[in-house]
């Protein structure tokens, strides 16, 4: 990939252009107050409809919002403790690793004569 960049924002495409305020500084701020406010109204709206839930928990206040959180921390908690499992040292492949290999000469683009030199 080239860190090639059009001169003037009228050289890309369209869905480009439209997203090109996504580089700005700044912008990642922006877009973390506003899903937080689009949080907060959800939240509102949640007090002011009747839900009709199978289970009495389902009717308290912000339990969608809150089980949802608690669900994600449980699934990044969970990948922790499997990646204790799952973790092998840099070297457990040994000789074997495919990094390990040489490459190929004539796939390289050097030259015999430069390699010695």
């Amino acid at each position: 990939m080239s860190d090639h960049r059009p001169a003037t924002d009228d050289d890309l495409p369209a869905l480009g252009r439209l997203l090109t305020w996504v580089d700005r500084p700044g912008s990642g701020t922006k877009l973390f107050r506003a899903l937080g406010g689009f949080c907060a109204a959800l939240l509102v709206i949640d007090l002011l409809i009747s839900k009709h839930g199978h289970f009495h928990i389902e009717d308290v206040w912000a339990f969608y919002g809150v089980y949802g959180f608690l669900s994600f921390v449980c699934v990044i908690y969970g990948a922790k403790t499997l990646r204790f499992f799952a973790k092998r040292n840099e070297d457990y492949y040994g000789a074997q690793a495919i990094d390990r290999e040489d490459y190929p000469l004539d796939q390289t683009g050097v030259t015999k004569e430069a390699d010695d030199a």
